[in-house]
């Protein structure tokens, strides 16, 4: 079985869809013909999601340029009273993809990983093709990919169906890796011998905190406000989510060897999750992520 796995990262997500882009157009043909299941986190969930329903990632990537600096126009500087940022333009974005389709509609094994804040639960939306159970069968596409996108402080928890609150499945699976890993053991019965993953990271950053020993380190220190602004940037957050990640990296790398291939390109520098400026650098990673990795990913693709 051949999984694919797809970090979140907010705006860093070009990164992976131009990634795929390149692979799409390389092949001449959808992604999705490489992979027996896929998972994504977050904005990897929306990435995740359109593969599995055959959307082009080119189409996807135009639709990242168009909405992501309508997604992250800040509607709270401080974020103390209401989030960060509003999700209406996340739902145009979302709605406009998937339309009315449901989970059961997907013809492919989807996982999407979200937080049950209602009950405090880590929780996998799963297609039809996984849930056996049918839990989320009558769910529609675009809500249950919004339930993985809800980073706490910046979006406001989704309502799923109107029964409980959702957020950010990264705080807990960043990187879907190991809940691929799990769900082909356990839904499929596969051997841990017979799985193969590519996991595509939005971006290795360089997040730091300087050496202030005299500094109080309070909520200033790890959510620096900088004027005029008075943003929070998230490198608290960000550094979380890295750090959640690239442990899952080391995890799978273990269990799998080779047959776990990692690409999280080199950013250089930090680039919050929430800042659409970046997002014309992150396409521009996503292309050499591929061209630098292409003789490692496209035999890897044939295992």
């Amino acid at each position: 079985m051949r999984i694919l796995c797809i970090d979140g990262g907010g705006i860093r997500g070009a990164l992976p869809i131009s990634f795929l882009a390149q692979l799409e157009e390389e092949k001449k043909e959808p992604a999705s013909h490489y992979f027996d299941m896929i998972a994504g986190t977050s904005t990897g969930a929306i990435i995740a999601a359109s593969i599995a329903v055959g959307i082009p990632m080119k189409t996807l990537l135009e639709n990242y340029i168009v909405f992501g600096k309508k997604i992250f126009t800040a509607q709270a500087y401080w974020g103390i009273f209401r989030s960060v940022y509003n999700d209406r333009f996340l739902r145009r974005l979302l709605k406009k993809s998937f339309g009315n389709m449901l989970l059961k509609d997907v013809q492919m094994p989807l996982l999407l990983p979200a937080v049950d804040l209602t009950h405090g639960n880590p929780i996998v939306i799963k297609s039809c093709k996984v849930d056996e159970i049918e839990q989320y069968h009558e769910l529609e596409l675009w809500d249950a990919v919004l339930s993985s996108c809800a980073a706490p402080l910046y979006f406001p928890p989704n309502h799923l169906e109107g029964k409980y609150m959702t957020a950010d499945g990264g705080l807990w699976a960043n990187n879907p890796s190991l809940v691929g890993l799990t769900e082909a053991i356990h839904s499929f019965s596969e051997k841990v011998e017979n799985i193969n993953i590519l996991s595509l990271g939005t971006g290795r950053q360089c997040i730091d905190f300087s050496n202030d020993k005299d500094g109080s380190w309070g909520i200033r220190s790890w959510l620096p406000m900088p004027l005029p602004v008075m943003k929070p940037v998230p490198k608290l957050l960000d550094l979380a989510l890295d750090l959640s990640s690239e442990a899952v990296s080391h995890q799978c790398q273990l269990m799998l060897g080779e047959r776990y291939l990692r690409i999280n390109h080199d950013l250089g520098r930090e680039v919050p999750f929430d800042e659409p400026v970046f997002l014309k650098n992150m396409v521009e990673h996503g292309y050499d992520a591929f061209h630098n990795n292409k003789e490692q990913v496209l035999p890897f693709l044939q295992t």
